[in-house]
């Protein structure tokens, strides 16, 4: 298959790979649309099509919640498909061109997040504005790159938060965060201000901001890393789908790339409807909603709270009980895979 990267890699590397049997083996698991179809006949399937040919045979008002990553405006080659930057005006057509056929798919309440960088957040601002009830925008630190020498770094990316109307589901408890305390305030009974020592040290659970800087993007010696140009981490995925969906609800992703999506839904109970234009892409989606069928772990994850980047890898290496003890979690424990 062409497109199939056979490069060789260092043994600590565990980036998820294909072999030319997956590609003759998963492939079969794709679908492709030629008319207008049931619920039942998407529901958890990644499908191997170009969005534009498929979203009018998808049906009325089945999905609760939107994660939408579509390529930003700059150029950028994806395996065999290649988009080509364009004037702003231009690419607000091309969004408004398949956000308007969204519309028909989404539930009364459904929530919708729309990723973008610096240079396409405008345009995507302006097309969500003209179809929906903008909530918030989340800002996160993108670390990684070699920066810029005649420029700033570009290191932050932008989610919109969006609904379809004022009356949409939002759980805040399942997404705290759990900080470690600089400053352990105690009140004047010298007992513990808003926070609590624990075995692996003084920490307190807070509220979530619109201000993510606890996101590693996916590298080499991650076990959900890919060859993907643009895979988002399974811990951003993970909050924006406990947030705003319940399990068993429906979580639906127009431009899966490598099936993050698809794969964080499965791992939280929910279910899930893919689209995606290349096939390598689809392959390794389905390569990874297999592995997901045995590990359920998220990094960052753990104790129903998301712990800020490299605590928790902390906890986990220097504590022995801990280590045996993270295999539980309410039902599923959700466990850091970073080294």
């Amino acid at each position: 298959m062409q497109g199939l990267n056979n490069k060789q890699r260092a043994t600590r590397n565990r980036t998820i790979t294909l072999s030319d049997a997956d590609v003759v083996r998963l492939r079969k698991n794709l679908i492709k649309l030629n008319k207008p179809v049931s619920f039942s006949e998407i529901e958890n399937k990644t499908i191997y099509q170009d969005i534009f040919e498929v979203l009018d045979y998808l049906p009325d008002k089945f999905v609760d919640l939107v994660f939408v990553d579509p390529p930003y405006n700059l150029n950028k080659t994806f395996n065999l498909t290649t988009f080509k930057a364009m004037e702003s005006e231009k690419y607000e057509e091309w969004l408004d061109s398949w956000v308007k056929k969204i519309i028909r798919l989404l539930k009364p309440d459904a929530s919708i997040y729309m990723c973008g960088d610096w240079k396409s957040s405008g345009a995507i601002f302006n097309i969500a504005k003209k179809y929906f009830q903008i909530q918030n925008r989340i800002t996160f630190e993108r670390e990684k790159g070699r920066g810029a020498q005649s420029n700033w770094k570009n290191c932050s990316e932008d989610i919109w938060f969006c609904a379809l109307s004022n009356k949409y589901y939002f759980d805040v408890d399942v997404v705290k965060v759990k900080r470690k305390v600089i400053a352990p305030y105690k009140d004047e009974n010298g007992e513990p201000k808003d926070w609590e020592e624990t075995e692996d040290g003084k920490y307190r659970i807070t509220c979530p901001s619109n201000i993510w800087t606890d996101i590693t993007i996916p590298f080499w010696s991650m076990l959900e890393n890919t060859d993907h140009p643009t895979q988002k981490p399974e811990k951003l995925v993970a909050k924006i789908i406990l947030a705003s969906s319940k399990k068993g609800e429906v979580v639906f992703d127009p431009f899966l790339g490598s099936g993050t999506t698809s794969v964080v839904a499965k791992k939280l109970g929910r279910r899930y409807v893919g689209i995606e234009i290349d096939e390598l892409y689809c392959c390794l989606a389905e390569k990874r909603l297999e592995i997901a069928e045995n590990d359920k772990t998220i990094q960052g994850y753990s104790d129903g709270v998301f712990w800020e980047r490299n605590t928790l890898n902390e906890r986990i290496n220097g504590n022995s009980a801990n280590k045996k003890n993270r295999v539980k979690f309410s039902e599923t424990l959700f466990s850091n895979k970073l080294i």
